[in-house]
């Protein structure tokens, strides 16, 4: 039976759902923009969402928000005002909470970015993918290479904490061209870097017709191990699964997703995972733009977790942070005991019998191997 003494951290998603084109590789809830940006309507929606939604937080502070998309940066500075002025306004925000806004390096403005820094965004996510026009070009991205160095070149000053989202494994990719990516990356001396391997996802353009010449098993592994070994001769640990950060940069609110911590998702399509005294549940809000300014806080679901099923949501998320977790975060997060689940005892035992995770009481963790092999370790925890 779940029972909480007290809630997980909260942290609260935004979700901006448009963009300038729909990347072929892209499984987010994303709408590529064909009129006008319904700017104040959305945010009108947005601020009524919450609001509706404070009685299930109520009085519960907010370690970091996150601005998603989409391409929440189409937005204008003072529209992220009155949104973050409104935020602020209704939950309490903790004194040094990271807010991070999402920003596509094609629509970046050096003034109008100050704006979004002015209006609280204290952490940029500049959504690069790659330094090279051909790949931008088969990426399906807006922007190209020089764009893309303009835009970190004029965001550093700007922003104190700074990621580049970068992805590797793409199309007639070497292992030389992808140490090209990164020899330019270092110039920029990141403090976080998010590099992802490009995945065939379910319902995109890439699903239905992939590309040609993607690097096979071998290749890919390769140039896994060498992302890892560069990135941590620039002084970037990996973290996380697709995270490298310096010391003390790391995405809090990330952090928080990959502990099990508790978020609010508001705006169209956006999930969320609350806890309550008896109780966890997962939310999310109807997926369409216009549905949604209709009825912004009407026709979301919201479903329970069944307790069996938390093994694998807890180390479906535990299990992608390189360190892991300490074993007490289990009860913080689920609301309960570690000897009151068998099957999560028996399924961590027989993952560490088989060399993926790490024998120690006191932390629950994936070993080298398990990291090689997270789906496969990840599934054992299925009910």
């Amino acid at each position: 039976m779940i029972r909480f003494e007290q809630l997980p951290e909260l942290s609260l998603y935004v979700h901006l759902p448009w963009c300038v084109r729909k990347c072929p590789y892209c499984d987010f809830n994303s709408h590529e923009l064909k009129s006008p940006l319904p700017e104040q309507a959305y945010i009108d929606a947005l601020i009524q969402d919450l609001q509706s939604s404070l009685p299930q937080i109520w009085g519960r502070p907010v370690v970091s928000v996150f601005i998603g998309g989409g391409t929440p940066s189409l937005f204008s500075a003072q529209s992220m005002q009155r949104l973050l002025s409104e935020i602020r306004s209704l939950v309490p925000l903790i004194p040094d909470a990271e807010i991070t806004m999402e920003a596509n390096p094609g629509t970046f403005d050096a003034e109008r970015f100050a704006g979004f820094r002015d209006a609280g965004v204290n952490r940029l996510s500049l959504g690069v993918q790659s330094f090279m026009d051909s790949q931008l070009h088969a990426l399906g991205r807006v922007h190209d290479a020089e764009q893309a160095r303009r835009a970190i070149a004029q965001a550093k000053p700007l922003f104190d904490r700074l990621n580049i989202d970068l992805m590797f494994g793409l199309p007639g990719q070497s292992l030389e061209a992808l140490e090209a990516e990164l020899d330019i990356l270092s110039g920029f001396e990141p403090s976080h870097v998010s590099l992802y391997q490009l995945t065939l996802e379910p319902n995109t353009l890439f699903a239905v017709r992939p590309p040609s010449g993607l690097p096979d098993d071998d290749l890919l592994a390769d140039m896994q191990s060498l992302v890892i070994e560069r990135l941590a001769q620039r002084g970037l640990v990996r973290y996380e699964i697709s995270g490298f950060a310096a010391p003390g940069q790391e995405c809090r609110h990330n952090l928080n997703y990959w502990s099990f911590g508790d978020y609010l998702g508001i705006g169209a399509g956006a999930h969320g995972k609350l806890s309550f005294a008896d109780r966890i549940v997962r939310t999310v809000r109807p997926r369409h733009p216009d549905g949604f300014m209709r009825q912004p806080a009407e026709g979301g679901t919201e479903t329970p977790v069944r307790p069996e099923d938390l093994p694998f949501e807890f180390m479906l998320n535990a299990l992608r942070l390189i360190q892991g977790v300490p074993s007490g975060r289990w009860a913080q997060t689920t609301g309960i005991q570690v000897g009151s689940h068998p099957f999560l005892l028996d399924r961590i035992g027989l993952a560490q019998s088989r060399g993926l995770m790490s024998v120690r009481p006191d932390r629950f963790q994936a070993s080298a191997r398990g990291i090689e092999l997270l789906n496969d370790l990840q599934s054992l925890f299925l009910p």
